[in-house]
């Protein structure tokens, strides 16, 4: 069997979006209207290529499919970095601006790292 660790299983990612189709009994033009996601891309993940970046987060978002679990890296000791969830629900935040998720980040991000250095020098 082939080594598929760190590699992302694209057939199996179009399979499962195929089944969160057939589930809400859609055809893949709905899908392609619902995400935004071109009917050429669908098409070619049909074919088993996989998709750009963007389209990955918005098939995902939509399908609820975590990309992680179609790779073969073990996703059970892996956690997001506090950090980055915290800029992540920044920019989910629809009062914010994106300039102002922009400079909140800025900030975010240079006190946390000068109190982790700091904290690492006791």
């Amino acid at each position: 069997m082939a080594d598929t660790k760190g590699k992302f299983d694209s057939t199996a990612f179009f399979r499962a979006l195929e089944s969160t189709a057939l589930a809400r009994g859609l055809k893949w033009k709905a899908v392609s209207d619902q995400t935004g996601v071109g009917a050429s891309t669908l098409s070619r993940m049909a074919q088993g290529r996989g998709p750009d970046a963007a389209s990955l987060a918005l098939l995902s978002a939509w399908s609820g499919l975590n990309p992680a679990d179609f790779t073969g890296i073990g996703t059970s000791a892996a956690k997001a970095e506090p950090l980055a969830r915290l800029t992540a629900q920044l920019r989910r935040d629809p009062r914010l601006s994106r300039e102002a998720a922009d400079a909140l980040e800025e900030v975010i991000k240079a006190t946390y790292q000068r109190l982790v250095d700091r904290g690492e020098s006791r």
